[in-house]
């Protein structure tokens, strides 16, 4: 069994890769600024967030600080109880989303925001690549969840 510790380069290459993309649009689009990529569908809109997911719980910033915290710290510490490899995916992935909009919230005192879709004129509301990462990693541990209780 590998410790995810050997992917902790990878941890700081997503970070590194969400850090860039908030940064490149920060200089390049105004604060509510919108830039269409693919009209109709792909925009990046420059926008800040200082709660959840969706706005939710609007300027609970230091809030989340510790949330944050708790959570990468508690991770941290069980991660040799992710042994199968859809697990150590699910790993790095929540583990870079969270640092990712951790180091946002430290440095700008609040969350970059800037992927947005629009499917059948409905609006998905903007996200970032940490918030991707943690998506993804949550379906990694479904699917390990999943896979591991038809094993039994």
């Amino acid at each position: 069994m590998t410790s995810p510790l050997y992917f902790i380069p990878l941890i700081f290459l997503l970070l590194a890769c969400d850090q860039l993309t908030k940064l490149l649009v920060c200089y390049a689009i105004p604060l509510y600024g919108t830039l269409a990529l693919i009209p109709k569908f792909f925009y990046l809109t420059h926008l800040y967030n200082t709660g959840a997911a969706f706005g939710m719980l609007h300027d609970s910033n230091r809030f989340f600080i510790g949330v944050s915290l708790g959570a990468f710290l508690f991770l941290f510490w069980q991660r040799r109880h992710f042994a199968s490899t859809s697990m150590q995916v699910g790993w790095i992935l929540i583990m870079s989303g969270i640092l990712g909009n951790l180091c946002d919230r430290l440095w700008r005192g609040h969350v970059v925001d800037f992927l947005g879709f629009e499917i059948l004129g409905y609006y998905w509301p903007p996200f970032n690549i940490a918030d991707s990462c943690i998506c993804i990693a949550t379906g990694f541990f479904l699917l390990s969840a999943f896979s591991s209780s038809r094993g039994r």
